[in-house]
């Protein structure tokens, strides 16, 4: 069972620092570059670059909950909402199919 993880390509759990702007600063955030793959999808589904996406999200938990502590994190949990929920769709879609 671990073989189909441990043979995972390194290059997916290779980490990549990108910039970006968020409430007019700009900031870093390094991420896995799985992560980063994932919020390009994200992004371009919503028609977004992914800076876009980012700040927008940013934005959003910002003005919900006053404060951002691990922006890191919440791209990460993103990103695996984004994998559960087109789980869940591709599941539904073969319960009715």
């Amino acid at each position: 069972m671990c073989y189909m993880y441990a043979s995972t390509d390194p290059s997916r759990y290779e980490c990549t620092t990108r910039s970006v702007r968020l409430q007019g600063c700009v900031t870093s955030v390094r991420l896995e570059n799985e992560f980063w793959e994932i919020l390009e999808q994200i992004a371009h589904g919503q028609q977004l670059s992914t800076a876009q996406f980012i700040s927008q999200l940013h934005s959003e938990v910002f003005t919900s909950r006053g404060e951002v502590p691990n922006l890191a994190s919440l791209l990460r949990v993103a990103c695996a909402v984004y994998q559960q929920s087109a789980i869940q769709q591709r599941n539904v879609n073969v319960s009715m199919g």
